[in-house]
Formats: structure tokens, sequence, C-alpha cells
């Protein structure tokens, strides 16, 4: 039976950030991926922020496999043939902290992966950890098939569905109704095409993020990330039993978005070269887990470290974050000479100091606001109707900017309506 401090389940961001951390401390560290690659089997919108980076790897551009730095931000809502769009040109950060970049997941796992593997973490790839291995009651590491590994503490980073938070009896398993659902499509474009019709230097990319067609009447939205040869396109819908019940395939759903008129005006000559779909866990602060028991801590997706702004989903930043947490948390304990559940809960004073914490409980009441199907409906419409009612101008008499908008909102959506979703939404955000 092998013997190691700790062993880490799932070589995503989450766990090879953890591994990175406590082998570079001088840690024994295994860290098991059941891809046959870090990153094989992962999926993401393609987007990371770069702040948990800078502190756990300073000189991380060095080598680290970005697409593109995001310099143009953009929030669409679309009707079946419109849309009205707010565009955000930023110049590039001087601070690394402060960047945001695209990337593709299996190339940015595998680096971050092999980061650990160079800290002195053993990286095992291709194998399913199947149980957890106890000890007087309390977890003392892992099984998978035939095969155990001893470990004073086990992290379990194993995404969103996570059975061994389910086999560890810190939560059960998911229902349907705090599950989100997303696909995504990497469509292939000439690196000069895509540059021009983006408006981009070889260096800078964009993120746009969609309310509305396709998805009106269901909770959920769009993304577009460019990479250096490439467009990331992608749909999440918020409840899977959404599209059960309208009788709808996500599937049918994406290719009426990829082929919106105006997001097609983006992609238009482009070859889909890869497919790939997610489960995403949706309710941040108000679906947390317990987080950690006798020799056993969560991280990353199996955590529900996620925040939906609404405007932005954020994942991957999240998931660093908590594995670095993860980490500090077992170094504490090993000092002490104490895996037990009253040590290992310095995880939650290092969520706190990383302000990990803070950030989910500020955002807590977006999953409950974004519960309201007019988002995604009513006011896309309303944003496009008013926007050609305002420039529509067809003679004279054109009449004034508030009885425009008045004109819209009759019979659609009272005052009060909207301006309870305006405070609603604010306070939220």
């Amino acid at each position: 039976m092998d013997q190691f401090d700790v062993a880490v389940v799932g070589a995503g961001p989450a766990g090879s950030a953890a591994a990175y951390q406590l082998a570079k401390s001088g840690l024994s560290v295994i860290l098991i991926e059941r891809g046959g690659a870090a990153g094989q089997k992962n999926v993401f919108g393609g987007r990371i922020y770069a702040y948990p980076l800078q502190q756990l790897i300073p000189d991380w551009q060095k080598d680290c496999p970005i697409e593109r730095i995001v310099t143009h931000e953009g929030l669409a809502l679309l009707t079946a043939d419109s849309m009205t769009s707010i565009l955000i040109d930023l110049p590039q950060p001087a601070n690394p902290a402060a960047l945001s970049f695209t990337a593709l997941r299996p190339a940015f796992d595998k680096w971050l992966a092999t980061k650990a593997e160079a800290a002195g973490a053993m990286l095992i790839t291709g194998i399913r950890v199947d149980d957890l291995r106890w000890e007087n009651g309390r977890v003392a590491g892992i099984v998978a098939g035939t095969d155990q590994v001893k470990a004073d503490v086990t992290i379990a980073a194993d995404g969103v569905v996570s059975g061994l938070a389910q086999k560890a009896k810190l939560r059960p398993e998911l229902p349907p109704g705090e599950i989100a659902v997303g696909v995504k499509e990497t469509i292939q474009l000439p690196q000069a095409t895509l540059e021009e019709r983006f408006g981009l230097t070889a260096t800078e990319g964009v993120a746009i993020s969609s309310i509305g067609y396709p998805t009106q009447g269901l909770r959920g939205g769009g993304f577009l990330y460019t990479n250096k040869t490439t467009v990331s396109l992608g749909l999440v819908v918020d409840e899977v039993r959404d599209l059960t019940d309208a009788k709808l395939q996500i599937a049918d759903l994406m290719d009426q978005f990829r082929l919106h008129p105006h997001i097609q005006r983006y992609l238009k000559g482009g070859k889909v070269i890869e497919y790939s779909a997610h489960m995403i866990p949706k309710q941040g602060w108000n679906m947390l887990p317990p987080l950690w028991r006798d020799g056993f801590l969560v991280a990353g997706d199996a955590g529900g470290f996620l925040i939906n702004h609404g405007y932005s989903y954020r994942g991957v930043d999240l998931a660093i974050a908590s594995g670095m947490a993860a980490a500090s948390a077992v170094l504490a304990a090993k000092r002490a000479g104490d895996f037990s559940a009253n040590a290992l809960g310095q995880y939650r004073a290092e969520l706190e100091r990383l302000g990990l914490w803070d950030e989910l409980k500020r955002f807590r009441r977006a999953p409950r606001f974004l519960r309201t199907s007019r988002l995604f409906s009513l006011y896309p419409q309303l944003a496009c109707d008013i926007a050609r009612a305002v420039y529509g101008i067809e003679g004279m008499g054109h009449p004034r900017l508030s009885k425009l908008v008045r004109r819209q909102l009759k019979g659609r959506v009272s005052y009060l309506t909207l301006l309870r979703d305006l405070i609603r939404g604010a306070r939220s955000m």
C-alpha cells in the first residue's frame, strides 16, 4: 500500500493548484486524474481571471498557454432577428493579477498539472477512484479498483457531481434543480479572418455574454470567447428540467444560436471542430455543502464554488483559489500533526483570507434573482424594440424618448414590476 501525506483526486484547476502548493511545500502528494491526460475530459467556457494564478505561480505568464488577453467586453440582448449590445474596449491592464484571458481546457489543465508534477507531486492519469479508504471512522486515503492509497488527507476535486463528497457523507446526490447544463462548440477560423471580424490585434481577445434568443422562455444565456484561431461559442440553461418541460433539445438551441444572423456575422465559414457539454453547480453560496471532515476536504466544482453574475460565469478562478485554500489548511494541519475535522476547519479561514468566502456570500442573491423569466424573454425583446423605435425615424414628428419607451412598456410590464426588478438586480449583483 502506497503512503502519501495527501491524495488529490481530479487534475482540474482546483486539484492541480492544491497539489502544486502542497508539493512545493515539501509534502508527498499523489494527484490522480480519471482522464487519459489532465484536461482531456474537462469542459469550461474558456475564460480565466488571473488573480489566483498570480498568487500561486508569480511567473505564470512565462509559459501559460494563453490564447488571448480579454480586452473587449460585451453584453448582447438577442431576439430571433435583432440584437442590442453594449461593447466595451479596454486597454490591457499593467497589473498581471488584473488580467483575464481565454484558454483551451486541455492545454491549460495539462500545463497546471505539469507544474504540480514538476514541484514534486506524483501525477497518475487514466485511473478512476472508486471509493474512500476508512480507518476508525475517518477518511484515510482512496481506493482505485483493487489498489489502495493511504493518505493523511484526501482532497476531492472530482467535479460537480463529486462521488467522493457523497461517499464522505458531506452531501447527497444533487437534484436536477441545482444543476445547470452548458454546451460549447469550438469553431475554427483563419487567424487573420478572426482578427479582422472582431477588430483585434494578435494578442487581444473578446468576451461576450448574451441573454434572450434562443433560450427565450428558458433561464440561461450564451457566451462567445475568441481564441487564437478558434471561437468558443456556448449556451447555459439554468435547469435541465426547463428543457424537458419545453420539449427542447439543447443541441437544437445551440444550432439556432450559431445560426443567428448577428452571430453568423462573426462565424461565417468557420468549421466546428469540437462539441462538449458540462454540468454546472448553479446555486453558489446557497448550495455549499460541508467542505471538510476528518481527513477529507472538498474543492472546486465539487464544493459548489461558482458565481453566476448574470452577465458572466466565474468558475476556474474560484476553483484555483479553493485549491490553494485547501492546501494551506492541510499545511497548517500537518504542522499541528492533527488531521481531524476540527483542525481542517482552518479551510474556512483560508477561504476567508483569500476573499473567496465573502465573494460567494456577496453574490448569494443572484441565483434567486436569475430565476426571473422576464430577464431572458421580455427584457431582451423590449431592449431591441425600444432601440428600433428610437432609431427608426420615419419622418418629422418623431416622439420624445420618454414617450417611445412608454409605448413599448404599455401592456407588457408595469412600472412597478420594472422598478422592482431593477432594485432586486442591483441588490443581487
